[in-house]
C-alpha cells in the first residue's frame, strides 16, 4: 500500500473518532438546540439592560463550544414572557415559532409557573396540556429529543414542589428525559443569598423623592411604563428596606449562567451518552 492510500485510510479512521455523534441539523455537523417556556426562558428584562448578552442560549452554546468533542451548537430561544401551555397551543405561536424549525436535535420543554396561575383546575389539566403539546412537537420534530424541564425557585417551596410534581408526572408518563433544574438554582440562591439570582423591578414613584437621582440611570420602559431595573445588589444599600423591593423573582443575569451552565452540563453528559450507543 502506498504512502498517499495509507494517509486516506488514516484520515477516515480519525474522521470516524472525532465525529462519532449524529446530528439531524440542516446545516452539516451543526446540532440544533431548542428552548421553549415562559419569561424566565426568554430573558426579556436583561436583554434590554445588558443587549451584548452573552444570554441563555449564548451562555449555552459558548459552553458546549468549549467541549471539543461535541459538535458544533446551535442554541434557539423561543421562550415568552407569559406564556403558559394551553395559551401556547391555542394560540398562533405555536405555528410560527415552534413547529417550522428544521432539524431540531432536542426541545428543552420549561412551563409550569405561569400554568399555575392561569390556567383553570391546573392540577387537573397541566398534565393533560403537556401530553398534547408534546404530541404536536413529536409529529413536528419526530427525530427531536424532548427534554422536560423543572420550574426554578420563582414561587414559594411548596408550589415549586407540586409543579414540579406534576412535571415528573409527565416524563414518566411520556417516557422523556427529565431536566431537574430545580436543585441547582436552589443550592445557588443557598450559597450565594436568596436575592442574588433575581433582579429588582420596582415602581420609580415609589422611590423616595430625596433619592430619585440615585435611580435615573436606572429606569427602563416595559410596555408603557418605566420601571428602576437593576440586575445585581447596586442599590440595595439604599431601597433593601422598602416593600416589596425584591419582589420580582424573574433571573438576572447571574441567575441565567446558573441555568445555562446547568443545562450544558446535561446536554454534554447526554449527548457523550447518546454516541456510546
Amino acid at each position: 500500500m502506498n504512502i498517499h492510500l495509507k494517509l486516506g485510510w488514516l484520515w477516515l479512521v480519525m474522521a470516524a473518532v472525532v465525529v462519532p455523534l449524529q446530528v439531524h441539523a440542516e446545516h452539516e455537523g451543526k446540532m440544533q438546540v431548542l428552548l421553549l417556556g415562559d419569561s424566565t426562558t426568554e430573558g426579556i428584562i436583561p436583554r434590554k439592560t445588558h443587549p451584548q448578552g452573552p444570554h441563555l442560549e449564548e451562555v449555552i452554546r459558548i459552553l458546549l463550544a468549549a467541549e471539543k468533542d461535541l459538535p458544533p451548537c446551535n442554541v434557539i430561544n423561543v421562550g415568552r414572557s407569559g406564556e403558559y401551555v394551553r395559551g401556547l397551543l391555542d394560540g398562533a405561536r405555536y405555528d410560527r415559532d415552534v413547529a417550522k424549525h428544521p432539524g431540531l436535535d432536542y426541545v428543552f420543554i420549561r412551563y409550569g409557573i405561569n400554568d399555575h396561575n392561569k390556567r383553570e383546575d391546573f392540577e387537573a389539566n397541566y398534565v393533560k396540556d403537556y401530553q398534547e403539546l408534546i404530541g404536536r412537537l413529536r409529529k413536528d420534530h419526530p427525530q427531536a429529543t424532548l427534554v422536560v424541564t423543572t420550574v426554578i425557585p420563582y414561587m414559594d417551596e411548596a408550589t415549586s414542589e407540586k409543579i414540579n410534581a406534576l412535571n415528573r408526572e409527565v416524563a414518566e408518563k411520556e417516557k422523556l428525559p427529565l431536566f431537574d433544574l430545580y436543585p441547582r438554582y436552589a443550592e445557588e440562591l443557598k450559597k450565594q443569598g436568596p436575592n442574588a439570582l433575581n433582579y429588582r423591578r420596582f415602581p420609580p414613584e415609589q422611590i423616595p423623592a430625596d433619592r430619585q437621582e440615585l435611580v435615573k440611570s436606572f429606569l427602563v420602559k416595559h410596555g408603557d411604563t418605566d420601571r428602576v431595573v437593576v440586575m445585581d445588589n447596586q442599590l440595595d444599600a439604599h431601597f433593601a428596606h422598602l416593600p416589596n423591593w425584591f419582589g420580582d423573582r424573574h433571573p438576572n443575569l447571574a441567575g441565567y449562567h446558573v441555568i445555562g451552565d446547568e443545562t450544558a452540563k446535561w446536554l454534554a453528559k447526554t449527548i457523550r451518552e447518546k454516541s456510546k450507543k
